[in-house]
């Protein structure tokens, strides 16, 4: 027994040298580089590709099967004179014994110089498609069968036996200095990876694998370039289709076209896990840094076998907005002092390929709470959508500054009005102050008319408090909607100053020319918030209700004025007309007329009145007025007159009709008697509009037609003393007609 077993021992032994004498043999007595072309055949006959080996090939047997190739391409038999896939060295070892167990058990797999070319032509076919695919050959020949026999039908092919899954277990991979070029002919979009770098430790199922990979990517147009860097720990399961990548951390930095130059500094880390068996796929414990955005949160993907879906939370931590726009090449118009510094924001994702949507939106921006929906339902169509609530917000910080040609001419208007005004403050026998010649408004463009053309828009917006044109409007609802090209404006509504106002209108941007309309009610408003300015208090106090109707076209503020057209009728009510006596002003004309000179100085005081009235018709920036009426105590006030927006100026004819002596003259000139009582005292006003009616002067024209009217009921009070009852009545109003022509 024990000879037998030394018998069988040398018999194992010695089969193992036959083995190993053979492996060596065939090693070193057959050479595969000359059966490349055999080689190559074979990969168009089975693997259907055009395999090119212009390098040597190194291989061993046993105990490894061992395959070293150089200088090796593959291209696709559809165009097999053009690569998609270059290779310097690929080297890589399979033992032999465990590949009769279906196990893989390989030693470290080195790539060297991968380059992998793809390209999408016109016709948005993919080179990469036609890899495996065997070259269109003519369709076999119908085979012709007897119509008096039938065919012979196949028997049923018996079900495969399922097949063990293949054990994989791989020492190391290391791939140097791979390269990925991709081309879009149609768009002519060029994606690159290069310098990539891959390397891992032992590759087995179901234990932790390190990885770290790192590339420079690059895309054209736009030029970008970014330096990235991966690592973490894969692990995988092939059963049951679930792999996770744990510790991820990626990082980097990115420059080019879109940056303007800058340079931004990138981060991610969390932990990945994707299940194909139940088509989801998590992100948790996301941290993503870019520059000085700080962001936390978690994505969950699902549907991954269709259109896959994402949701999750994010949050970004307060953050100085116009800082980080800038450090990425973004940088925003100079606006208001401190906007943008404050951002903050916590937020439901909810995503697909074509939309992204906020929910729960949290956000700060300044000293502004927005809570609501922000979405874009279809990047392709810019589908936004708002549904936003705040508790206040001050436009006027964001809105961008004025150009310096908008400026200088803002100045030279300032100026104009000043020096006007210096010359306006006389008594009523001063000239009338000239009329305004400087252009009030800017030529700065003011919509992005290319984007709204292509923005579909729906908004549902509210404020606690909204300010606009310095007037805070409280309780503020402002709704819209767009669509190629034209925006309505649903409504702006709000409160203002104990009133309220409603504004509805259009934006129609598909003209060369964007055209607007606007529809505005207000009512009960204090006018004083509308016509004062920073260093300028308003020359009219009152209650304003006011209904227009205008429309305009252009895109600047004086474009806008010079084609604005339309009506618009006003009620103020309980006014004050601040500053301007309007009393001196008839004082004068009265003392003129009884030859009398003014004993004291004119009291600067304001002017009360009752109502002032009236409509307008915009033609062209002119406001046509030809009804104003306004009550004053014991006055009745009719004017008519333009005012020209392009240039904020006014030239009014007013008339002053006494209606009674209810109070006394403030100077013995200009005692009031029943002479004057129903007469209709000439005004003129011209100048700037912040004037008010302290442009206004006594019409030295009108007062001689007032003396001769006077003259004439002097004259006719004679001949009625004089004539008595000696003429008849018919020659007595004759005679009295006569004096009042």
């Amino acid at each position: 027994m024990k000879a037998f077993g030394k018998i069988l021992g040398l018999c194992v032994l010695g089969l193992l040298l036959i083995i190993v004498a053979s492996g060596f043999a065939l090693t070193h007595l057959f050479d595969p580089n000359d059966y490349k072309d055999e080689i190559r055949q074979l990969a168009r006959d089975k693997a259907h590709v055009e395999l090119t080996l212009n390098g040597d090939i190194g291989w061993s047997l046993f105990p490894w099967l061992g395959l070293e190739l150089h200088e090796a391409s593959v291209a696709t038999l559809n165009n097999p004179k053009v690569p998609f896939a270059d290779l310097q060295m690929l080297g890589l070892s399979v033992r032999v014994l465990p590949l009769l167990r279906r196990e893989v058990q390989m030693s470290d797999v080195r790539v060297e110089g991968l380059s992998l070319t793809l390209n999408r032509d016109q016709n948005g076919h993919g080179n990469w498609e036609d890899i495996g695919q065997p070259l269109p050959s003519d369709a076999p020949a119908a085979a012709t069968t007897s119509t008096s026999e039938p065919s012979a039908t196949p028997a049923p092919k018996a079900p495969d036996a399922p097949d063990r899954p293949v054990k994989l277990d791989i020492d190391s991979l290391t791939v140097n200095n791979a390269r990925v070029y991709y081309t879009d002919e149609r768009t002519g979009q060029q994606l690159s990876a290069e310098s990539i770098q891959l390397s891992t430790g032992a590759v087995h199922q179901g234990i932790n694998i390190p990885v770290k990979l790192t590339a420079f990517l690059g895309t054209n147009p736009p030029v970008l370039r970014a330096r990235t860097e991966l690592n973490g720990e894969l692990r995988f399961d092939r059963a049951l289709k679930r792999y996770q990548f744990e510790d991820m951390k990626l990082s980097g930095e990115a420059s080019g076209e879109p940056l303007e130059g800058k340079s931004v500094t990138f981060a991610a880390q969390g932990q990945l896990l994707v299940d194909m068996a139940a088509n989801v796929a998590e992100w948790t414990g996301l941290k993503i840094s870019v520059n000085q955005l700080r962001a936390l949160g978690e994505l969950n993907a699902r549907e991954l076998d269709k259109e896959p879906k994402v949701s999750g939370a994010l949050s970004i931590a307060q953050l100085d907005l116009r800082t980080f726009l800038d450090s990425i090449g973004q940088p925003v118009p100079a606006m208001g002092q401190g906007t943008l510094g404050k951002f903050e924001l916590v937020s439901r994702v909810e995503a697909s390929k074509n939309s992204l949507a906020l929910e729960d939106l949290n956000l700060k921006l300044d000293d502004s709470l927005f809570t609501g929906r922000i979405a874009v339902d279809d990047f392709a169509r810019q589908a936004l959508r708002l549904q936003l609530k705040a508790d206040k917000f001050d436009a006027d910080r964001y809105r961008p500054a004025k150009s310096e040609a908008a400026a200088g001419a803002t100045a030279a208007r300032q100026a104009e009005v000043k020096g006007t005004e210096a010359g306006a403050l006389g008594t009523g026998d001063s000239p009338l102050p000239n009329a305004p010649t400087q252009i009030a408004w800017s030529n700065d463009k003011l919509l992005p008319v290319d984007r709204l053309r292509q923005l579909d828009l729906q908004a549902d917006l509210s404020f606690g408090v909204l300010t606009v044109d310095k007037l805070p409007i409280q309780n503020a609802i402002l709704k819209a909607q767009g669509a190629d090209g034209l925006i309505k404006l649903e409504t702006l509504q709000g409160g203002l100053y104990n009133g309220d106002f409603t504004t509805t209108g259009t934006l129609d941007v598909r003209p060369a020319v964007p055209q607007i309309g606007l529809q505005t009610t207000i009512n009960q408003v204090p006018v004083e918030h509308f016509v004062k300015t920073d260093d300028k208090p308003s020359p009219v106090n009152g209650l304003l209700t006011l209904s227009s109707d205008l429309t305009a076209s252009g895109n600047s503020q004086k474009a806008l004025v010079d084609t604005l057209n339309g009506t618009a009728k006003f009620n103020i009510t309980d006014g004050v007309l601040v500053n301007a006596n309007l009393e001196q002003q008839l004082c004068q004309g009265i003392a003129t007329l009884n030859r009398k000179g003014l004993s004291g100085e004119p009291r600067g005081k304001d002017t009360p009145f009752e109502e002032l009235k009236g409509s307008l018709v915009f033609r062209n920036g002119v406001a046509s007025n030809p009804d104003l009426k306004a009550r004053i105590p014991g006055l009745t006030v009719n004017g008519n007159g333009d005012i020209d927006l392009r240039v904020l100026g006014m030239d009014y004819r007013v008339g002053v009709v006494i209606e009674g002596d209810k109070s006394a003259m403030p100077d013995p000139a200009c005692q009031v008697n029943e002479r004057y009582v129903g007469l209709e005292w000439p005004l003129r006003c011209r100048g700037p509009l912040e004037l008010g009616a302290k442009a206004c002067r006594v019409e030295k024209d009108g007062l001689g037609k007032i003396a001769g009217k006077l003259a004439g009921d002097k004259l006719n009070e004679k001949l009625e003393e004089k004539l008595g009852d000696k003429v008849s009545p018919e020659l007595k109003d004759a005679l009295k007609g006569l004096f009042k022509r």
